[in-house]
């Protein structure tokens, strides 16, 4: 039994660490969509500001 949760604790550290690399990665390549900017990243409290759309509203198209 020892063995059995050694073997799947070491799938569940490379499970997480593969899934951080991934949640990563797709923020990295939608973090110029807006969904992803408006609904996440404008929440993170660090770098929300950096992501907050300061455009006035006379020169948004729609």
């Amino acid at each position: 039994i020892s063995s059995s949760f050694q073997v799947t604790r070491q799938w569940f550290t490379s499970l997480g660490i593969w899934g951080v690399g991934a949640g990563t990665a797709a923020l990295l390549l939608l973090s110029v969509t807006p969904l992803v900017k408006r609904e996440f990243l404008v929440k993170v409290p660090v770098l929300g500001s950096y992501y907050e759309d300061k455009t006035p509203a006379c020169d948004k198209p729609f």
